[in-house]
């Protein structure tokens, strides 16, 4: 198995997103983020900050907004080791953010705010990369 890390979406990631069905089920994003070193913003501005420093304010507007909206923050969590299997390198942390629906967040991850187009570009100046995997309940 070959591990990725990726800032944003392919359009096949999107399509598969957004062409989904059932988008009135609560979804659960798993989160596995490494961080930059050193935060690096397209605009070119001088910081001081490290890339887990600039994506806990992106992560701190959106835990806000998820609660404003009926999801919620449940883990954010420091990975300390691997304990079963094998990966080149380790990610920093694991992140699960449960979201109303599907479509409830597509409609709010999108950058159109003001206010979370400031918030996106400390997650884009502090990520080096991510696996963001959709998980839903398992009802038996």
């Amino acid at each position: 198995m070959e591990v990725k890390n990726k800032v944003y979406p392919s359009k096949d990631q999107m399509r598969g997103f957004f062409g989904t069905t059932n988008d009135n089920e609560p979804i659960y994003m798993v989160n596995l983020l490494k961080f930059k070193d050193k935060a690096e913003y397209k605009d070119g501005r001088k910081t001081n900050l490290t890339g887990r420093e600039a994506y806990k304010i992106y992560a701190e507007f959106v835990k806000n907004h998820l609660q404003n909206i009926g999801g919620d923050l449940i883990l954010h969590t420091d990975v300390t080791r691997m304990a079963v299997g094998e990966v080149e390198e380790l990610w920093d942390v694991v992140a699960i953010a449960k979201w109303p629906s599907r479509q409830i967040m597509g409609e709010n991850m999108m950058p159109n705010d003001p206010k979370y187009f400031e918030a996106y570009q400390h997650r884009e100046a502090g990520l080096a990369g991510q696996l963001n995997i959709e998980t839903k309940e398992i009802n038996d």
